[in-house]
């Protein structure tokens, strides 16, 4: 099976799913991903400020954004 990563698209979906407070496992059934895959977005992009606790949470915008600087950086390694 082919690697694809999570386009910005289902990174809103998830954010929007988490919002209304729906299951990791119902999420990825949802946008047709493997609940693993859910469980690690979420792990690396969750937002926390220990300033603001009320923003803390996963943010699918800014999860697209360091997906993609993380891709130009190994592009331009």
């Amino acid at each position: 099976m082919a690697h694809t990563e999570l386009d910005l698209r289902e990174r809103r979906a998830i954010e929007d799913m988490l919002h209304a407070q729906i299951p990791v496992s119902r999420i990825a059934v949802e946008i047709g991903r493997h609940r693993s895959t859910v469980y690690r977005e979420l792990k690396r992009n969750h937002y926390e400020d220990r300033e603001l606790p009320e923003l803390n949470g996963y943010y699918g915008m800014n999860a697209q954004r360091t997906a993609q600087a993380s891709r130009l950086h190994i592009l331009l390694a």
